[in-house]
């Protein structure tokens, strides 16, 4: 129960404050520009409790799933009266930036936020740097029927040259039952192949069947109670064998267990320049984000480069960073809308609250910072969509007016607006749906 709460509160800080950040973008600017603000709320519905200062009244309201600033006469459908403190009655070059400025407050609010955790604290894992040399194939598996074998090296994936596993990684997420057209080099020849990821896991997923090529399997993680600690499994152990087979790979191992079905098994360790054998008793437990169990022994191994960077180097970094997720976000709302990748891969309020969660109860500040620096980015871009209602659909309605060089006409506005509201309550419901089927025994099977 204190883990339930724990993520309602990170997820009620989290939101409550990349909320308050965009709509302070939105009033800040309008207020700059001389627009009258009549109502600044986080939240929607009932006002609960706030305060008035000037024209403007401060609160915080019912349902707390956003915010919104109220300007004079920004609705197209109320009665313009010419007063120069309404935002219709504001040139369009001001109504574009008082639209941008909200999602342009996240997308800086994540820059500056992995800036600053960078500074501190800046981790990801090692293989991510390496080429993309195959470690592991998975029987049965997209990459096996492709004939991928362990040592090749992939040359070329889907228009990418010498592609790092940086590359591989969220090429292969995106592309479920899409073919990806590959080129792998074994013993200096090149062989050229199509391979089609399979859609995976509750989020559906593209996978391959790949895993990378690791200098050593070593123990970097290792979970109470599970029966790798409790016989005697320590961090830093390097893993030479399941049963007298070597581990080229963490999959190699998952696979063996698979294999065990539950029988007791060998773990062969390389620690401090010497070999230790143990026995343990593979458990059958459930996988986050995946719908079968596995037979587990609660170790994990992913080693990890640290550092801290110098401010220079933090926001170069954030930047790009930044600059990845950005086209990563923009390249799944195309594969989605052209039905290229599952619905099931958005998540919504009770995955952010999963998620938030679980970031709140790691060690140290920096997992929360990093995980609200990528929901506000993509808040940023989501709002940035072309869809009336949100900032970008001002800004494509103020930029269609403008080739026009005339307002569209209340009548087609409203309809537009109307269509947009019932587009994203049915989204809202989608997203609320697929949470709940993600979470609750038994609803997986109803979801596309």
């Amino acid at each position: 129960m204190s883990g339930f709460f724990i993520a309602v509160l990170a997820v009620a800080v989290v939101l409550g404050f990349m909320i308050l950040i965009h709509e302070f973008g939105h009033y800040a600017v309008a207020k700059l520009l001389g627009v009258r603000v009549e109502v600044f709320s986080i939240g929607f519905g009932k006002r609960l409790l706030g305060f008035r200062r000037g024209d403007t009244d401060y609160r915080i309201s019912a349902i707390p799933l956003g915010g919104y600033v109220k300007m004079s006469g920004e609705n197209p459908m109320d009665e313009r009266t010419g007063d120069p403190g309404e935002f219709l009655s504001h040139p369009r070059w001001h109504r574009f930036l008082i639209a941008i400025a909200g999602p342009s407050m996240n997308i800086l609010l994540a820059i500056g936020l992995l800036t600053f955790v960078y500074m501190v604290h800046y981790e990801y894992p090692a293989v991510l740097d390496e080429p993309a040399v195959i470690g592991w194939v998975l029987p049965d598996t997209p990459a096996a029927k492709a004939g991928i074998q362990i040592g090749d090296r992939i040359a070329h994936l889907d228009g990418i040259d010498n592609p790092t596993w940086k590359q591989v990684v969220p090429k292969e997420a995106l592309s479920p039952n899409q073919p990806l057209d590959i080129t792998f080099e074994r013993n200096g020849k090149s062989f050229e192949k199509t391979i089609v990821p399979e859609a995976y896991g509750v989020n559906q997923m593209g996978f391959a069947g790949w895993d990378p090529k690791e200098p050593s399997v070593t123990v970097t993680d290792l979970e109470k109670g599970m029966p790798a600690e409790k016989a005697g499994i320590k961090i830093g152990d390097e893993i030479l064998t399941v049963d007298g087979k070597s581990i080229p790979a963490i999959e190699a191992m998952i696979e063996a267990l698979k294999q065990t079905q539950g029988k007791p098994i060998e773990l062969t360790v390389l620690r401090n320049g010497q070999q230790k054998t143990f026995t343990m008793q593979p458990v059958l437990t459930d996988i986050p984000g995946q719908e079968e169990k596995r037979y587990r022994v609660g170790l994990g191994s992913q080693p990890m480069k640290v550092s801290a960077l110098p401010l220079g180097a933090a926001f170069r970094k954030s930047i790009e960073q930044n600059k990845e997720g950005s086209l990563l976000i923009l390249e799944l709302v195309q594969k989605m809308i052209q039905r290229k990748i599952s619905m099931r891969t958005i998540e919504g309020p009770i995955g952010i609250g999963r998620a938030a969660g679980e970031a709140a109860t790691e060690k140290g500040w920096t997992p929360l910072m990093a995980l609200t620096a990528a929901i506000s980015l993509n808040l940023g871009i989501f709002n940035l969509l072309p869809i009336p209602i949100l900032d970008g659909g001002v800004i494509l309605l103020l930029f269609v007016e403008s080739i026009m060089r005339r307002d569209i006409s209340l009548q087609i506005k409203e309809r537009i607006y109307q269509a947009a509201f019932v587009f994203l309550v049915l989204f809202a419901v989608m997203v609320i749906y697929n949470d709940l089927a993600k979470t609750l025994p038994g609803m997986m099977q109803r979801l596309p």
